[in-house]
């Protein structure tokens, strides 16, 4: 048994990892800000979820993470061993339009993370990053090893920021700092912004989808389950120093510091991902071919080296079985 903070709880991530913590009888204290960037009754609907089944075991907190004498408060008070951070402004369009957002929520609010756990005794953070941060990098697969220089978005920029200051805390403070780069996850009790989430809905309405870059794009798709099994497997993994570090071995720190590309070494063209889910839902998609949109990659592929090497990870969930969960969910969900 052990006691974690999870940022983020009521988001789909947050939900899956948390519910698997509390199966396994961690005690977790879950923090979430319920904000309005997507339908907050899903939100509720995790939580109501996570707090039947965790009974003693879950706690949850409502707080934005820019508040900070209610952040300073919440790691005295509980002085948590390991924290998981997922609370992130997720989406890279969004970005566009709403910059502030991403800076409050993934800078300011990420700094008060570190600050929590770097005077309350943290023995490990581990905190989401995204396969965003390649951005403009174009050998495949993408390696943790690689330099990740040219972002395409804000929102890319800002999660290659919380690896920076992540890094300076390791280092500076001894901060044990786990980084998690995440490609493109999907499944039940999914975001309603991402891909998967709004064909079904369209096609099952008969309305057109939108496919970007002709429908050429590639991505990396990565089951929720499998993405937290990766996270489960490092918890107790915490990054030791490494003595000999030089710029010539990128991949370890002179801090306790570690990244990790956690996806299914399997990407998936776009217009292949929908003849999935048109078998699965029964039915043939109305289709729009348009261009590449602003910020976005052609095609993200993971190297998962050094997860594998650490930690023995391999994706257990198919494309076509990951999708067909997905649709089992959302029809008795939506009931349709």
């Amino acid at each position: 048994m052990a006691k974690l903070l999870v940022t983020g709880c009521a988001g789909f991530i947050g939900f899956h990892l948390t519910r698997r913590l509390i199966e396994r009888g961690d005690e977790v204290v879950g923090l979430d800000v319920m904000n309005e960037y997507y339908d907050v009754n899903l939100k509720r609907a995790r939580l109501a979820l996570l707090q039947g089944e965790g009974i003693s075991r879950f706690r949850f907190t409502q707080m934005d993470l820019n508040n900070r004498p209610g952040m300073e408060e919440l790691f005295t008070s509980e002085r948590f061993p390991i924290v998981v951070h997922l609370a992130a402004q997720a989406g890279v369009r969004y970005s566009l339009t709403h910059p502030h957002a991403y800076a409050d929520a993934n800078l300011s609010g990420f700094l008060n993370v570190l600050e929590g756990c770097r005077h309350s005794g943290v023995r490990h953070l581990l905190f989401a990053s995204s396969s965003s941060v390649y951005g403009g990098n174009t050998r495949m697969p993408f390696s943790s090893r690689d330099p990740v220089d040219h972002p395409l978005s804000l929102y890319a920029a800002t999660k290659k920021a919380n690896e920076l200051m992540a890094h300076a805390y390791a280092h500076l403070y001894r901060l044990p700092c786990t980084g998690l780069r995440f490609f493109t996850v999907y499944g039940p009790w999914g975001r309603p912004d991402m891909a998967l989430f709004i064909f079904t809905r369209a096609i099952l309405e008969d309305r057109p989808i939108e496919l970007f870059n002709q429908g050429r794009m590639q991505r990396d798709f990565t089951y929720v389950e499998d993405v937290v099994n990766a996270v489960v497997s490092l918890i107790e993994r915490i990054p030791q120093p490494d003595p000999e570090w030089s710029s010539d071995r990128p991949d370890t720190s002179s801090g306790p510091y570690r990244l990790y590309n956690v996806a299914s070494h399997r990407p998936v063209e776009l217009a292949t991902f929908v003849e999935i889910l048109e078998r699965k839902l029964g039915r043939t998609a109305k289709k729009t071919l348009l261009p590449m949109q602003p910020g976005d990659v052609p095609a993200t592929y993971a190297n998962l080296e050094e997860l594998v090497r650490d930690t023995g990870y391999h994706p257990q969930t198919s494309i076509e079985e990951g999708i067909a969960r997905f649709v089992d969910w959302y029809r008795t969900y939506y009931g349709v």
